[in-house]
């Protein structure tokens, strides 16, 4: 009999963690709960997970921006990346920098299961548009990830004072879906 899985589960919302984190235990499913790319990396060094839940937002860092540190450290792990506000630029570039799958919360844990599974259908989108909110988050992620998570770099390429790019990362650090 093989080892049950274990997860590593990395997402800035403490009641979400929590929730995910029981309902897959209650799968029979050891997970690892996380809340910063700093602990996901320290997890990572210290025990091998074969699968990830990666939140695309994590109290203003970029969840794509970990996707391949994340790989670098484990190669054979397997990524899903959830976010709360999905768009189509972002789940293509969620998965060429290697996430197996890309579903927009809130997730039920068989869908987050399902997720996981190779015949399963491509990225979750939401049936209704974004907000203006939510494309400026996407636009600025975008930038953000082209300039590999430089803020001043970022911020001169969509023509903004530094500090206006840092408040509103750090607002949409705190919105919750």
């Amino acid at each position: 009999m093989t080892e049950p899985a274990h997860w590593l589960l990395i997402d800035d919302d403490d009641a979400f963690r929590s929730v995910l984190k029981r309902s897959l235990e209650r799968q029979s499913i050891q997970a690892t709960a996380v809340g910063s790319p700093d602990a996901a990396r320290e997890a990572l060094a210290q025990q091998p997970f074969q699968r990830c839940v990666l939140d695309l937002n994590l109290a203003g860092d970029s969840g794509l921006q970990l996707l391949p540190e994340l790989l670098e450290l484990q190669p054979e792990l397997e990524v899903l990346v959830l976010t709360g506000y999905g768009s189509i630029a972002t789940a293509v570039e969620a998965m060429r920098r290697g996430a197996i799958n890309y579903l927009c919360k809130p997730v039920t844990v068989h869908q987050l299961l399902a997720g996981f599974d190779p015949v399963a259908p491509g990225p979750s989108l939401r049936p209704e548009p974004p907000s203006v909110e939510e494309m400026e988050w996407e636009h600025i992620q975008r930038v953000l990830n082209e300039h590999a998570g430089n803020i001043s770099a970022t911020a001169r390429a969509l023509n903004m004072h530094r500090r206006t790019l840092q408040r509103k990362l750090q607002k949409h650090s705190h919105w919750r879906h």
